[in-house]
């Protein structure tokens, strides 16, 4: 069990996944539904997620591309057809997606007690539509564009510590993937962070994270209790 939460200067959150309902396996699925057996499709589905979890490691690029990039790759190891409207079609959605059901009265209750931030591997044409969907006030918005750097590298981790301007054991850090997030500020040294397990198994099989290094909830509600509110 890790140690009980000390009151933060600062709860930051991952958006996609966390927050905001993750989406992209649904149109995913409708497009690719006459090029990919229905039997085969969680593996290209894994084989999308994972060329993701690839690209934001290389050369930056904005995320758009990114989702692309990633889309071609799948489809090249699968040997289909790549189309232009595939990857256009995907990233047009993601400003559409609203939060997971619990989460606005949860933000809600803990504006009350602490600021709340979001740091986004997204970019900046994406994000601001889905936050406005939270319904919650947020001190601060960061992404990747303005980091010039995505999550799971350190860069968009220490530009958000550095534009807050405190420091990382004043932070409580939430989000729903250990790959992208908790192992990165586990091996920053944040002392306190939250793992909201939405069962994305599929990101975080290679995580390597002890569970005593962070609390664990089934999705934002438990949040608060937490924190004692």
């Amino acid at each position: 069990m890790p140690p009980k939460i000390q009151k933060p200067k600062y709860i930051t959150f991952d958006a996609y996944g966390t927050l905001v309902h993750w989406q992209m396996t649904p149109p995913t699925i409708e497009i690719f539904s006459d090029r990919i057996d229905k039997k085969n499709m969680d593996e290209f589905l894994g084989d999308f997620a994972a060329y993701r979890g690839d690209e934001v490691l290389g050369a930056f690029k904005l995320y758009p591309e990114i989702i692309k990039d990633s889309l071609k790759r799948a489809c090249k190891r699968w040997n289909i057809e790549y189309r232009d409207s595939d990857g256009d079609e995907i990233v047009a959605g993601i400003p559409t997606w609203g939060p997971y059901p619990e989460v606005p009265e949860a933000l809600s209750k803990l504006a009350e007690h602490y600021p709340l931030v979001i740091l986004s591997n997204a970019s900046e044409d994406q994000i601001y539509s889905n936050v406005d969907k939270l319904g919650a006030p947020f001190h601060a918005v960061f992404t990747g564009e303005q980091a010039k750097g995505y999550k799971p590298q350190f860069k968009p981790f220490e530009y958000m510590v550095e534009k807050l301007g405190c420091d990382r054991t004043e932070i409580l850090h939430v989000s729903a993937s250990l790959f992208y997030d908790i192992m990165p500020v586990h091996q920053l040294r944040f002392p306190q962070k939250v793992y909201v397990n939405r069962g994305f198994g599929w990101v975080d099989q290679n995580a390597t994270v002890s569970p005593f290094d962070y609390h664990e909830i089934g999705d934002l509600s438990g949040l608060p209790d937490l924190l004692g509110l």
